[in-house]
């Protein structure tokens, strides 16, 4: 029998811990498959899934900055339609076949320490692919929902699209915002490793009743939580409960296997206790 191989294209993608977290899933299971990381610049991305299906790869996720752009060369199923990006391929009916679980990894990590998200007033920083994502499952959740982007235009595409979203610039709008927000996500690479001492928000613009979730997992320590810290919030989550449930969802979808979640969530705070 054929090894099936799995990987994550982006650019860049050598931070990624999703192959630590994958293969540690394929071992505990006994599974004969490899997941690796394939660095690919946008311009190349038609080409490296056209190449992944020809070389018999099982599935793929995709990272940043290429999960708009994914959705223009695979069949995306309804939700991943709706929300405009993807970031998991599965090929196994020969089809490209394109879906997103993002939304899906940063919902149940926020449920977990916050609960019931209706009515939540929820600021977002950024308008790309995870924003998305994560702004169609909170819309559906009945959150009030506003995107922050360097570029308004960009937010408001987004924001036209659903009940209760809007969009504001980074400047003066976004202090005033914080001031009455419930919870904060960052959606942004701003604070990943090799930008990690870099945040959109400080300590002065945050107060201790606000929650705040960067869903950047490497540092596990971002920069913004960090100042949120500083600031007293009493609620600080990191981005390695979404990782593996985003990769959980999507290990359903490659292998129609339960995923041993333990298993996956350990070896990413393995990994990012070891240091690069």
């Amino acid at each position: 029998m054929v090894k099936q191989v799995y990987g994550i294209l982006g650019d860049p993608v050598a931070h990624s811990l999703s192959p630590v977290m994958q293969n540690a899933a394929f071992t505990r299971l006994g599974m004969d498959a490899l997941y690796l990381a394939f660095r690919v610049p946008r311009e190349e991305l038609e080409g490296a899934i056209r190449g992944a299906k020809s070389l018999g790869i099982a599935g793929l996720n995709v990272t940043i900055p290429l999960k708009e752009d994914a959705l223009l060369f695979v069949e995306p199923d309804k939700l991943a339609r709706q929300i405009g990006a993807i970031n998991t391929v599965d090929f196994s009916t020969g089809t490209p076949m394109g879906y997103n679980t993002d939304g899906l990894g940063a919902i149940q990590a926020l449920q977990e320490r916050v609960g019931d998200l209706t009515g939540k007033r929820v600021l977002i920083l950024g308008a790309g692919g995870a924003a998305r994502a994560i702004t169609f499952y909170l819309d559906r959740e009945g959150a009030f929902v506003t995107l922050a982007n360097r570029t308004v235009a960009r937010a408001a595409q987004v924001a036209a699209r659903l009940t209760n979203v809007h969009a504001i610039g980074l400047g003066a709008e976004l202090k005033a915002h914080l001031t009455t927000t419930d919870v904060l996500i960052n959606t942004t690479s701003i604070g990943m490793h090799p930008r990690a001492e870099e945040t959109l928000v400080t300590a002065d613009m945050l107060r201790p009743e606000l929650v705040v979730f960067d869903i950047v997992y490497n540092p596990i320590e971002t920069k913004l939580l960090a100042e949120a810290r500083r600031a007293g919030v009493h609620t600080c989550i990191n981005g390695v409960k979404m990782l593996v449930y985003q990769g959980a969802a999507a290990f359903r979808i490659w292998t129609k296997r339960e995923p041993p979640l333990d298993v996956m969530e350990q070896a990413v705070l393995d990994a990012l206790q070891r240091g690069p």
